[in-house]
């Protein structure tokens, strides 16, 4: 489809779906999602670059799913790659938000240049030194109204447990922000340090490392699109380290 001759390609990125392989859900083995890496595979061989990053969650190395680890590093060198994967945190990488994925860098066998890995940029960022002039929009939750929202709201400040929002938490002041999940309730499971609302669109946006500007949908689909992502500031360090590999 891309006209591309197998080695003209300097560099392929991608992030096979990683649901069955996160600690929030199931982590089915059976979970036909576990092996679509194999699609990424297929374009690996087929493509042939120079060298390629493969992004995914934490919970690849953890329990029984090391097995599939083994599996995709098994498969990636044997379509004619050196491959080095480490699990690299974004808040180490200007992004406030603590979020693990495992980084997988391959460079063509043929090649010199040894895969490996970014060092940490800089001293973690927190949610106050990230939001601090972030504009705070209206906020469009009637709180005092009887919606499922207010309801849950209210009891969390009154310290009671919501069994069905039960991870819905308020964020550190003077930490960087939990990971930044896609999921249903969108942007109010998150609740700012200071003040009883959830986070704006905003502060999701700086969360994730995001201008401010960046134009996404409306707001729970915008939020859960920041919780599906790769913080951009962190994949750009990566991109720059790997850049000096393949020059």
């Amino acid at each position: 489809m891309t006209g591309l001759k197998p080695g003209e390609l300097t560099v392929l990125d991608g992030s096979p779906p990683c649901q069955g392989f996160s600690t929030a859900g199931k982590r089915n083995m059976d979970d036909d999602r576990n092996q679509l890496f194999r699609e990424y595979v297929r374009l690996l061989r087929g493509l042939q670059p120079k060298a390629f990053i493969m992004e995914n969650v934490s919970g690849l190395v953890k329990g029984k799913m090391k097995l599939i680890f083994a599996d995709i590093m098994r498969e990636l060198k044997a379509s004619g790659y050196k491959v080095s994967c480490r699990l690299l945190n974004a808040m180490y990488f200007q992004v406030p938000q603590s979020r693990q994925r495992m980084i997988f860098v391959g460079m063509r066998s043929d090649l010199e240049s040894e895969p490996s890995h970014p060092q940490a940029k800089a001293k973690p960022i927190t949610f106050t030194e990230a939001t601090r002039d972030a504009w705070v929009e209206a906020c469009d939750l009637p709180f005092n109204a009887e919606t499922e929202t207010a309801r849950v709201m209210r009891r969390a400040r009154a310290g009671e447990q919501d069994p069905k929002h039960f991870s819905t938490f308020k964020l550190w002041a003077d930490r960087p922000a939990n990971t930044l999940r896609k999921d249903f309730l969108g942007y109010f499971h998150y609740w700012h340090p200071a003040y009883f609302r959830p986070l704006n669109l905003i502060e999701w946006k700086r969360l994730g490392s995001f201008p401010d500007a960046y134009l996404l949908t409306e707001k729970k689909s915008g939020c859960q699109q920041i919780g599906n992502s790769v913080p951009p500031l962190f994949m750009r360090a990566i991109a720059e380290h790997v850049r000096t590999l393949v020059d």
